[in-house]
């Protein structure tokens, strides 16, 4: 029996196959003092999303003030926003399920650093809001709170946007806002990140 070093050949790659081209620096841009370090050029991505059934019906439901979930056929977790299949078992969730708008803060960060033309002012806390009765969380604003008496376990409810300015759209859930109810235990929040 042969020894296992001599089992199998290994056949080198041609030469060339990972080498790559040296660059090429015209002399004009070889004598400037100081190197470009970093530039600024404005960017744009044109999205168009075509979002299926489910999500349709979710994003029509949030139209009306309305969310809409779907339950997993065989543990009967409900997701939101629902794609038409359960992601745990892969099989299609054809029960829609109305979930009122309130829930628990499942986790937050505090923000401190603007973004987009629709961010609140800085500091603001970015959270997970496990709505009652769905299986995972959403991502949502929190505000009509002052930032050092945020804590997960507490619980909010939506504030939507006007009805006049209702859209299919996630948007219209502005933010969310603190309950007056007794905080839930964060150990039953565990799994539902």
């Amino acid at each position: 029996m042969p020894p296992a070093d001599n089992d199998r050949q290994v056949t080198p790659f041609p030469a060339g196959l990972w080498e790559q081209p040296q660059p090429v620096v015209p002399a004009a841009v070889a004598e400037v003092a100081e190197p470009v370090q970093r530039i600024r050029v404005p960017a744009s991505m044109l999205y168009r999303y075509t979002p299926g059934a489910a999500p349709s019906r979710f994003l029509r439901g949030l139209r009306d003030k309305r969310i809409l979930g779907e339950k997993d056929p065989v543990n009967g977790d409900v997701y939101v926003p629902p794609r038409g299949m359960s992601p745990v078992v892969g099989l299609p969730t054809t029960e829609q399920v109305e979930l009122p708008d309130r829930g628990t803060l499942a986790a937050f960060c505090i923000v401190h650093i603007g973004f987009g033309v629709n961010a609140p002012p800085t500091p603001f806390v970015s959270a997970l809001v496990l709505i009652d009765g769905a299986a995972v969380s959403v991502y949502g604003t929190l505000l009509d709170i002052p930032i050092e008496e945020v804590r997960i376990g507490m619980r909010v409810q939506a504030v939507w946007a006007p009805d006049e300015e209702l859209t299919t759209s996630f948007e219209n859930i502005r933010y969310w806002k603190p309950l007056d109810e007794p905080d839930v235990a964060p150990e039953l929040l565990k799994g539902h990140m």
